[in-house]
């Protein structure tokens, strides 16, 4: 992975950790929220990366839709919290990553925004 982009290094590692949480659900679950989200992470690694590779006036759009996608995925861990779904440590660890990841999506539209 690009080392200039840790935002989607962040990312990627939350996919890991989405994939081991959804291996511990049951079938119900499994199939239903935890395939929505890992859904949903893939879709904002798919933005980031859309908008890693795009031209200046193009970045602004994706980065967008990948804040939109995270605060998703925020609410979807938080279900996953009030629902007892998973371990509380690793539910609070992802949406402590989640918010780093948020800070620097938000410090990457920012840049893109004023230029």
């Amino acid at each position: 992975m690009d080392a200039i982009f840790p935002v989607i290094n962040k990312s990627y590692e939350m996919y890991k950790t989405t994939l081991t949480l959804n291996n511990a659900l049951n079938k119900r679950m499994k199939y239903s929220l935890g395939t929505e989200l890992e859904k949903n992470v893939l879709q904002f690694l798919e933005s980031l990366i859309f908008a890693k590779n795009a031209a200046k006036p193009m970045k602004a759009p994706y980065l967008m839709k990948a804040s939109a996608l995270l605060e998703i995925i925020m609410l979807k861990f938080r279900l996953f919290l009030e629902l007892k779904l998973a371990n509380e440590t690793i539910i609070f660890e992802a949406q402590e990553n989640l918010k780093e990841i948020g800070r620097m999506l938000g410090g990457w539209l920012k840049s893109v925004k004023s230029t």
